[in-house]
C-alpha cells in the first residue's frame, strides 16, 4: 500500500522499481550541480548494472519501444544521482526542463516518442504534475560511445 503523500522511492517501490547505484561519470564533470533551488543533472546515458546498456541508433538497429526503454533507463540514472546529490528525492520540487538528445538515423522522425520513456518514468516517481517538464527531443548523428539516448535536465528542489 502507498502512503498518502508518497515518496519518490515509494512511488517507484509501488512499481516494482527500484533505484540503480548512480553512474560514474564518464568524463571530467560532475553529475549533479545544485545553484539555489535549482539541480542542474549533466547528460547521463543507459547505464546498468555499472555498465553502458542500450548501444545503438534508433531507425537503424533500434525499434522505438527499445529506445523508450533506455530513455527509461537514463530517467532512472538521474533519479539515482539526484538522490546521491540531495540525499533524498523527496526535495525534488518538480521537473523543470529536459534536453532528450536521441542518437537517429536522418529519416528517423519520432524523437518525442522515444522521449517519453523518460518522461513518464519521472511521472511515476514525482507525480502528474511535478514530473512533467518542458522538454526537447532531439535527433542526433551520434552520441558518446554509441548510446541511443543521453537526457540533461534542471530540476527545481527545496532546501
Amino acid at each position: 500500500m502507498v502512503a498518502e503523500n508518497p515518496t519518490p522511492e515509494e512511488r517507484l517501490a509501488a512499481r516494482g522499481v527500484t533505484l540503480p547505484p548512480p553512474p560514474p561519470p564518464v568524463a571530467k564533470y560532475v553529475s549533479v550541480t545544485t545553484v539555489g533551488n535549482l539541480a542542474f543533472v549533466s547528460g547521463h546515458g543507459p547505464f546498468v548494472d555499472g555498465e553502458l546498456a542500450y548501444i545503438g541508433r534508433l531507425g537503424e538497429n533500434m525499434d522505438v519501444e527499445t529506445g523508450q526503454q533506455s530513455a527509461r533507463c537514463v530517467a532512472l540514472n538521474i533519479l539515482a544521482s539526484l538522490k546521491q546529490e540531495l540525499g533524498e528525492l523527496d526535495r525534488i520540487e518538480r521537473a523543470i526542463k529536459l534536453l532528450i538528445m536521441v542518437n537517429s538515423s536522418p529519416d528517423f522522425l519520432e524523437q518525442p516518442v522515444v522521449a517519453n520513456g523518460a518522461t513518464e518514468l519521472f511521472v511515476e516517481a514525482l507525480g502528474e504534475q511535478d514530473g512533467i517538464s518542458a522538454r526537447s527531443a532531439v535527433g542526433m548523428a551520434s552520441l558518446p560511445f554509441g548510446i541511443s539516448v543521453e537526457i540533461e535536465g534542471v530540476f527545481e528542489i527545496r532546501p
